[in-house]
């Protein structure tokens, strides 16, 4: 859900008291002062439903959000110390007079979001996906003895059926942030289902964990968004750690929600892992809040062909996949019921679920090391059709109990050419695809690449041999040719001069008739591409995720140092986050350690959209990587203001 500001006067007029026509002097009174609403009016806002973060001050939280709430009218509905505010009822003018207050940071209107939406159908096959590389399915999910044990899974959702046979044992305290009360019974059934995929004893993944539930949701499965804070809040101050949350919430549309991006941030730094659904809008994550947030652990939807689920969001804020279509997990109906649903909703558990077996095994890891971990460890090159800037990454649990290392990884390129030896079983009727990464450092690649391939099967007619670009383009190697003679053992010569050279390429070999099998052995790919000036595979991405506020007519940076040796890439990338309405306001440059700036975006008066949140490719091969960069953004007008979330710098 998109929120905006509203753009123009911020007082009224001057008010008259009434005078007698006896010549009392009439006096002139200003109106209360009025501030602007974060959000105010966008779709699926909460009708006299706000959130207050007040400016950092700490200890005058207690004595001021009822002072506050009281002295403009408003009732509190919630204390939120994890953004250090509260949210409030009250009406529009009250909530404008509020947000003039000196002690007020903002104030943003409540906003309606839901559980994402589900599906009914068959059978439960997401646990026997993860604990393997490659389909088909082998018929188990094998899982290490302690299962999760002694980790807490919080579920942010519509409760939990706390009867049902498959948490027996394993519910702790929660809290029903609709109804005001410990009792969170779950009256829709997404939550039973959530908690069934992530740590139910049949569907779960960590099948020893503890549960908590967190009801945020209504028996129609949506929620305000200062309830859902509330409940982030009261995870942040009860966790019993190690503890991982699941998030299977998303707006109904694009947002950006400050306050919620804040809690969430401010529950990973007390050491809560958060993982959450990336959202069912065939859509990119980056444009929802706060499955942006880079803390977090953001899951898209895998089917069991090991294709992008069509609803689910992608994109790079994605950290990895799950399956989740067609899952079978516990329902709120009976203490026995089952219940079928697809969304990331479904996938997001599997993942939290991992995480809660990682923290049984590693209880003082950190939230990045446990995201680290689930992340390197995963499945790599398994998926299709997973969307422009996705990580093409399956989530993989076997790692944890003695399980072997990836047998087709996606290893840290290093170069412009590159071999796989991994084997890849050519089936009859089948199609196989072995993968190739090629150097971010490599420019073009050339009119003479070369593509060496051995494969051994018999009757190679039955053989479509094609090399796949990381734009997706086809250049076919061999099309059934040599009727029944044997095996593929050949160097070809192919015009790569129209692509880039630097991505995963694809060895892709279609098995198009029967009776013949075989398998691909091995293929090497040299692009012939010459390196873009930088020092290649010394420097590894560098991220600021300190919020920096971005006022009107001013100018804001934030800092990324660099140790790295060496000259920066002619192909270097800026990632950017940052969220500020009508960001036609908005001049943004990339400052190197020298003082040179480059400018990556200019302002704009007839670009009224909001947020910028992509990927710039900067030459920086004049500059050495050492020394302190920064993203400069410059406000250049008025009635707009946001904040810079969090950038990357890859050099």
């Amino acid at each position: 859900m998109k929120l905006t500001t509203l753009r123009g006067a911020a007082t009224r007029a001057a008010v008259l008291l009434g005078a007698a026509a006896t010549g009392i002097a009439v006096l002139s009174v200003p109106a209360a002062a009025e501030g602007t609403i974060l959000g105010a009016g966008a779709p699926g806002a909460a009708k006299d439903r706000y959130i207050v973060k007040l400016k950092d001050n700490p200890g005058a939280l207690q004595t001021t959000s009822a002072d506050k709430a009281r002295r403009y009218g408003g009732a509190v509905r919630h204390r939120l110390d994890v953004i250090n505010g509260f949210s409030v009822t009250m009406t529009e003018q009250q909530a404008r007079r509020l947000a003039a207050d000196p002690d007020v940071e903002y104030v943003q209107q409540a906003v309606q979001m839901a559980a994402v939406d589900t599906q009914t159908n068959p059978p439960n096959w997401g646990d026997d996906r993860i604990d393997q590389r490659d389909l088909p399915l082998n018929g188990a999910y094998t899982y290490p003895t302690n299962a999760g044990q002694g980790a807490h899974v919080y579920v942010l959702d519509t409760g939990i059926n706390a009867g049902h046979s498959d948490f027996t044992g394993r519910i702790a305290a929660g809290y029903d942030f609709v109804d005001g009360d410990s009792n969170p019974s779950d009256c829709q059934g997404h939550g039973t289902h959530v908690a069934g995929s992530a740590a139910g004893t049949r569907y779960g993944v960590a099948k020893k964990a503890t549960i908590h539930a967190v009801r945020v949701l209504d028996c129609q499965g949506s929620g305000s968004s200062d309830d859902i804070i509330a409940g982030i809040n009261w995870v942040k101050n009860n966790a019993v750690k190690p503890a991982v949350v699941n998030y299977s919430i998303g707006c109904r549309q694009r947002c950006t929600d400050p306050a919620t991006d804040n809690a969430v941030k401010a529950l990973i730094a007390s050491g809560v892992q958060f993982v959450m659904a990336a959202g069912n809008s065939t859509d990119d994550a980056c444009g929802y809040s706060p499955q942006y947030v880079t803390e977090g652990v953001t899951v898209g939807n895998s089917t069991r062909t090991d294709a992008r689920s069509s609803s689910s969001n992608y994109g790079s804020c994605l950290d990895i996949w799950a399956p989740g279509t067609d899952i079978v997990s516990a329902s709120h109906t009976s203490s026995t019921g089952t219940a079928t649903m697809t969304g990331t909703s479904m996938a997001s558990p599997h993942v939290a679920g991992a995480a809660a077996v990682y923290l049984a095994q590693n209880p003082g890891a950190t939230p990045a090391q446990v995201r680290d971990a689930l992340v390197t460890n995963a499945s790599t090159n398994k998926l299709s059709g997973i969307g422009t800037g996705s990580p093409n990454r399956l989530l993989y649990t076997a790692f944890m109990n003695g399980g072997s290392p990836d047998p087709d990884p996606d290893p840290e390129p290093t170069g412009c050419s590159g071999t796989n030896g991994a084997n890849h079983t050519i089936n009859d009727n089948a199609t196989v695809e072995s993968s190739i990464a090629i150097a971010s450092t490599c420019g073009t690649a050339s009119s003479s690449a070369t593509v060496t391939v051995g494969i051994v099967h018999t009757y190679i007619g039955d053989l479509v041999v094609s090399l796949i670009a990381p734009d997706g383009s086809a250049y076919t190697l061999h099309n059934r040719t040599g009727s029944s003679a044997d095996n593929i053992n050949q160097t070809y010569t192919v015009n790569l001069s129209s692509e880039t050279a630097a991505g995963t390429w694809k060895l892709r070999v279609q098995d198009v008739a029967t009776n013949d099998t075989g398998y691909l052995d091995t293929w090497t790919l040299d692009t012939k591409a010459t390196t873009g000036g930088g020092t290649p595979g010394t420097c590894a991405p560098a991220t600021n995720g300190t919020n920096v506020t971005i006022y009107d007519n001013a100018t804001a940076e934030s800092p990324i140092s660099l140790s790295c040796s060496g000259t920066a890439s002619a192909t270097s990338k800026v990632d950017v986050s940052i969220q500020h309405t009508f960001r036609g306001d908005l001049v943004i440059d990339l400052v190197a350690p020298d003082g040179t700036a480059y400018r990556l975006k200019n302002s704009s008066t007839s670009d009224s959209a909001d947020n910028v949140i992509g990927t710039a490719t900067v030459n920086l091969s004049s500059e050495s990587r050492a020394g302190t960069w920064k993203l400069r953004v410059q406000d250049i007008a008025t009635n707009d203001t946001g904040y810079i979330d969090s950038w990357t710098l890859t050099t």
